[in-house]
């Protein structure tokens, strides 16, 4: 399996975050409405980047807050305030 993965637009339109191999089922999908795809025309893929950066950005700040031990419990590791 693949750990390397991509950004990439579906002839449907869906911009999706998917294994390079492209084995499996896509991990994330961001679909746009009509009324979203006219105000971006050309943009919507930009966006779709961007939204999904943004999201592995909070999945690796969470990643670095939280310690899973060896049964998949997670555990703080550091004290936020």
């Amino acid at each position: 399996m693949s750990s390397v993965l991509e950004i990439t637009q579906l002839p449907t339109g869906e911009i999706v975050l998917r294994r390079e191999d492209g084995e499996g089922e896509p991990l994330a999908t961001i679909q746009f409405s009509a009324e979203t795809i006219e105000f971006l025309g050309d943009s919507t893929l930009e966006v779709g980047k961007a939204m999904i950066g943004a999201g592995m950005q909070v999945v690796g700040e969470m990643h670095e807050l939280y310690e899973v031990d060896e049964n998949g419990n997670t555990q703080s590791s550091r004290v936020v305030h």
